[in-house]
C-alpha cells in the first residue's frame, strides 16, 4: 500500500516575496513575471500576509489605484501555515473548507515554502490512476439524462445514481482546475458551480 503524500512532497520552495510597503501594481508585475498566483508578504523572514489574485480583484473592485495602494492594504491576514509533514489530503480538505487557495509551509519558525491549489491539483492528477475505480465509465459513456455519483463506502467502486446532477464528493473542476466542495456533470465533465453557470 502506498503511503499518503505529505505537504513536504509537493510544496513550492521558490515563492515570490514582497514587503508590506510595496505597491499592489509592483507586486502584480512580479506575479505576472513569475507566473505566480500569489505573493507572500514578509517582514524580514517572517510571513505576515499573502496577496492573491482575489485580493488584487478586491482592489480593482474598490476602484483603488494599484499604483498607489500598498500590499499591506490589499493582503490577506493572518497567514495560514501548516507543518511540512501534514498529510496533503488534510491540507486540501482544509483549503476547500476555509475557501483558501494557498497555505504557507513552516517548520517551527523556518519558512519552507508555499502549497498552492495548483500544487494540490497537480499531485491529485499524478495519482488519479491509483484513485480512480476500474469500473468507472469514461466521461463519454456517462448518461446525460441520469447523472451518477460515487458514494463513499461503496466497496465495489460502483457509480450509482444520486437522484440529481450533483456529485456527492469534493474534487477538482475539470474546466477551471479549482478545488470544489461539489461538482456537477456538464457535457461529460465534472465542473464546479461557477463553471456550471457559464
Amino acid at each position: 500500500m502506498e503511503s499518503e503524500l505529505s505537504v513536504r512532497d509537493v510544496l513550492t520552495t521558490e515563492y515570490v516575496g514582497v514587503s508590506e510597503s510595496d505597491t499592489v501594481l509592483g507586486a502584480v508585475r512580479l506575479m505576472r513575471e513569475e507566473r505566480a498566483s500569489c505573493v507572500l508578504v514578509v517582514r524580514g523572514s517572517e510571513p505576515v500576509g499573502i496577496m492573491t489574485e482575489w485580493d488584487v480583484l478586491g482592489v480593482v473592485d474598490e476602484e483603488a489605484s494599484p499604483a498607489e495602494t500598498t500590499v499591506e492594504t490589499a493582503m490577506s491576514t493572518p497567514v495560514i501555515s501548516v507543518d511540512p509533514d501534514r498529510s496533503l489530503t488534510d491540507v486540501a480538505t482544509m483549503m476547500a473548507r476555509e475557501n483558501i487557495r494557498n497555505v504557507v509551509v513552516e517548520a517551527e519558525t523556518e519558512l519552507l515554502g508555499v502549497v498552492t491549489q495548483r500544487d494540490v491539483i497537480a499531485a491529485a492528477g499524478s495519482f488519479r490512476a491509483t484513485m480512480t475505480p476500474t469500473q468507472t465509465p469514461a466521461a463519454s459513456e456517462r448518461p446525460t439524462e441520469e447523472p451518477t455519483a460515487m458514494l463513499e463506502g461503496d466497496p465495489n467502486g460502483q457509480l450509482t445514481p444520486n437522484g440529481g446532477d450533483e456529485y456527492t464528493t469534493q474534487g477538482v473542476c475539470e474546466a477551471c482546475g479549482s478545488l470544489a466542495d461539489q461538482l456537477w456533470d456538464a457535457n461529460g465533465q465534472l465542473v464546479c458551480q461557477d463553471c456550471r453557470s457559464v
